[in-house]
């Protein structure tokens, strides 16, 4: 038989296999850049009665925007997307590619489970994939898209990547089928409720939320862009802001980062804590602005969100920049009751392994909001605070029963606009060397930047 004959029609026959997930592929990178690896991959399933054409995964390695990204993407099509002890093996292989040439993955999941017939054979390839990718976790980046279904322990290999992306009407994840889970609870739900990017709205894990696989693609290349390229020219380096002057909001504070620069991660996660990276100045630097009027309450889902985000600024050596409005921590039984003093002790870890760490009280820095987002103690190593805002040891209110419980006052309501006062004005934190500079809000952006240029290594 002609070789080259019998070469095209096993590609042929591979290429019909795979074609919605290639498809899928090239809607994510720059065009003919894909190349393929470990293409003649098969094995056969008895329960099936069938070989898995390329092991059910097609992998490779190709560019978005000419960044280069190593590609696993699971096909549904082949086996339903089964799990397999060899396609976490073809997975792996990916993996260690990836880490040898310092490039980062991409993967594209689709899966409502393990190939029936395998046995412990494929739940010895899952620990294998599962522990590699945590491994990976801090070293290289990796981005999960939730490509339709993902069921079971795969869930944990979206879990351990720094972005994972959910499709509108399509993306949903769930550790196990989420019929079993609506059984389980006796309830009768939709899955997009039990694993939708909104079902999931207290487990962390939608980093993005997107129309289709574009949007995929252009968060993609603009989050390595920011990575990537950490000191960049800008004319935006003294901007002013007198929009921060009229009003003190979350969205006038977004205006510190250079235009089109900056991106949210995990919006639909605990909300009033922004996560975002962008360029201040053209230096990328990863910050969290409080956004709640009156001041953000902590609770283990809040600190969580904080945590994870330090970390990854952390690992990716970005500068790290809070917009303090937090008064403590919410008063209440069940958050006493849960892991916000475990989560506590961990951000305060990942705090101290920061390189730089920079602190702007825009609203109100009351105990332990204070503590750990503005107090020089813990490491910021510029901290400054906007003229109206305040910082104290308990809110006003509070603070001002306990400070003055012995004395026979009445009126509370003088009172605590008396502690206000007296107590919470920033320049008594600057008298005691704890605030570099108080400062008109509208000028935040230069002190940013040249703080930013002074802490660069």
């Amino acid at each position: 038989m002609d070789k080259i004959q019998q070469l095209h029609e096993r590609k042929e026959k591979i290429m019909l296999a795979g074609k919605s997930v290639r498809e899928d592929i090239n809607s994510l990178i720059d065009e003919q850049s894909f190349v393929e690896l470990s293409t003649f991959s098969f094995s056969k399933n008895e329960f099936y009665g069938e070989d898995a054409q390329g092991e059910g995964v097609v992998t490779g390695f190709a560019t978005i925007d000419g960044y280069p990204y190593i590609i696993a993407a699971i096909n549904p099509e082949v086996m339903q997307g089964g799990v397999s002890n060899a396609m976490c093996g073809k997975i792996f292989k990916c993996l260690d590619t990836a880490e040898k040439n310092d490039m980062p993955v991409i993967y594209l999941l689709s899966s409502k489970g393990v190939q029936v017939g395998e046995g412990v054979n494929v739940l010895e390839g899952l620990a294998k994939l599962i522990l590699k990718a945590v491994q990976l976790k801090g070293s290289i980046t990796q981005y999960a898209v939730i490509n339709g279904e993902v069921y079971g322990q795969l869930a944990s290999v979206a879990a351990a990547c720094d972005f994972t992306f959910f499709i509108e009407d399509k993306s949903v994840l769930a550790a196990n089928s989420p019929l079993v889970i609506s059984a389980k609870s006796g309830v009768n739900v939709p899955k997009k409720d039990v694993g939708g990017a909104k079902g999931l709205d207290k487990a962390n894990l939608a980093s993005f939320t997107v129309k289709n696989l574009t949007e995929v693609r252009q968060t993609i290349s603009k989050i390595t862009e920011l990575l990537s390229v950490r000191v960049a020219d800008s004319e935006e380096m003294n901007t002013v802001l007198p929009q921060l002057n009229a009003e003190v909001t979350a969205e006038n504070l977004l205006s510190i980062f250079d235009e089109g620069s900056s991106i949210e991660i995990g919006a639909s996660f605990s909300p009033d804590i922004k996560c975002v990276i962008g360029r201040a100045g053209g230096i990328t630097a990863a910050a969290v602005i409080f956004d709640k009027d009156g001041g953000v309450l902590l609770d283990a889902l809040k600190i969580r969100k904080i945590k994870d985000f330090a970390e990854f600024a952390c690992c990716n050596g970005l500068p790290f920049i809070t917009f303090v409005n937090c008064i403590g921590l919410q008063p209440c039984l069940e958050n006493n009751n849960s892991l916000v003093l475990k989560e506590i002790a961990e951000l305060v870890n990942i705090l101290d392994c920061l390189d730089a760490k920079i602190a702007v009280v825009s609203g109100k820095a009351v105990g332990l909001g204070y503590t750990l987002f503005a107090a020089k103690s813990i490491g910021y190593d510029c901290s400054y605070a906007f003229a109206n805002s305040q910082i104290a040891l308990f809110d006003s209110e509070q603070g001002a029963e306990i400070e003055f419980s012995g004395d026979n006052v009445t009126d509370k309501a003088k009172l605590a606009e008396r502690y206000s006062e007296e107590n919470s004005d920033p320049v008594n934190a600057a008298k005691n060397g704890y605030i570099d500079n108080i400062i008109e809000p509208a000028f935040v952006k230069q002190y940013l930047t040249a703080s930013l240029q002074m802490l660069l290594k």
